[in-house]
């Protein structure tokens, strides 16, 4: 899917007068303009850091930019996904990014590819761009665009966040390090909570977007510093800004030795699919209630204990009434306080601390305890619509 822009390299009247503050810079110039005119840049994912550099990519006049995203625009992701608005809750985010950019820079050409990132399309979708801007937020896809990027001899622009903390790199250029010479194993599965988990600053994003881009940027025009071989720390609670230099390693399979000579099953690789079964299988094995019958239970005035393995934090947010809570961390501290003999049932946002919270007890001899199917996340949807979500 595309839409249709001025394909020419030349620069339109319109054009010049628009981008007039980059021409004056001699660093830009017209024919640095003319640079970015022609240029191909891939956006994987146009979330939160996907966001700030679809938006200044556009604006700075990058001639063609891809987009790959397969999701829609949830009322959550409004807090830093600042490309979608309102309106667009429930739309496809390619069809919200394509509007916007659209209405930013009409000169702009948009090709959407509406697709998860695989093994078996990144080689061909990667191949027809100059550059790829790396806003993904899993390890899986992320190993996959740095061997993409490796193999085919493309620059991945390289950016994370998480909570107050972010990261930006320049990875695969010719004498710079990939990401593997950084991380050549990922982290096991769960080990690093995802935003929806652990939360982040919304204006987070937005930094590192930004840098991104201005990484990207740079690339097209052939001029200063790039951060390959660097990677950038960003403490936004603390306002400071790290570089760690890098060294390209001889030993990574990537970059190195060249033993990766073609995509792998990145998911396998990052034993997302033995997780999830392990999860799975775990999940099977804890007693479930789910949210109409605890409520049916507390109107009936049934004498058990309801425990909130979440954090004081997310306990402000919302709560059900009669609960206890009693975060994860400090569980086994509690044990002493909770009578075995009576029926527990334990809850979280989701399901899953609460289920760990079961196995927890159940290892300590606690045998009537009971795992709420959903969370509160889903009381909320199934019993009281007035306790918040988040």
């Amino acid at each position: 899917m595309t839409s249709s822009a001025t394909s020419s390299a030349e620069l339109s009247n319109e054009e010049i007068f628009r981008y007039s503050r980059h021409l004056i810079l001699p660093e830009v110039g017209l024919d640095g303009q003319k640079k970015l005119k022609r240029a191909r840049v891939l956006l994987v994912g146009v979330g939160g850091l996907g966001s700030p550099a679809a938006l200044y990519l556009a604006a700075a006049g990058v001639g063609t930019l891809g987009l790959v995203d397969f999701d829609v625009v949830d009322a959550t992701n409004l807090q830093r996904q600042v490309l979608h608005g309102t309106s667009a809750i429930g739309k496809r985010k390619l069809d919200s990014a394509r509007d916007r950019i659209e209405d930013l820079n009409p000169h702009v050409k948009v090709e959407a590819h509406e697709t998860p990132l695989t093994s078996r399309n990144a080689l061909e979708i990667i191949s027809t761009y100059d550059i790829v801007v790396d806003g993904t937020d899993n390890f899986q896809t992320r190993y996959l665009v740095n061997d993409a990027c490796v193999l085919l001899g493309k620059p991945n622009v390289y950016g994370s966040i998480y909570r107050f903390e972010g990261q930006a790199s320049v990875f695969a250029t010719a004498d710079a390090p990939c990401y593997r010479c950084l991380f050549r194993e990922p982290p096991p599965p769960g080990l690093v909570p995802s935003c929806a988990e652990g939360g982040v600053l919304g204006v987070l994003p937005g930094i590192v977007g930004t840098i991104q881009t201005t990484e990207a940027l740079k690339l097209i025009l052939g001029i200063g510093e790039s951060l390959a071989g660097r990677l950038l720390l960003i403490d936004a609670l603390r306002m400071q800004f790290r570089t760690l230099n890098l060294r390209k390693d001889p030993e990574c399979p990537a970059c190195g030795t060249h033993e990766i000579k073609e995509l792998i099953d990145y998911e396998e690789f990052c034993g997302v699919r033995q997780a999830a079964a392990d999860d799975a299988a775990a999940q099977s094995a804890v007693p479930e209630i789910s949210p109409v019958q605890l409520a049916a239970r507390i109107a009936r005035g049934d004498d058990f204990d309801l425990i909130d393995v979440r954090d004081a934090h997310e306990w402000d947010i919302a709560r059900i009434p009669g609960a206890r809570l009693i975060p994860l961390a400090t569980l086994v501290n509690e044990l002493s306080s909770l009578d075995s003999a009576r029926d527990i049932v334990v809850h979280c946002k989701l399901g899953g601390r609460s289920a760990k919270a079961v196995q927890q007890l159940q290892a300590s001899g606690f045998r009537k305890v009971w795992n709420l199917a959903g969370g509160i996340t889903r009381w909320s949807n199934d019993v009281d619509p007035s306790t918040p979500k988040y």
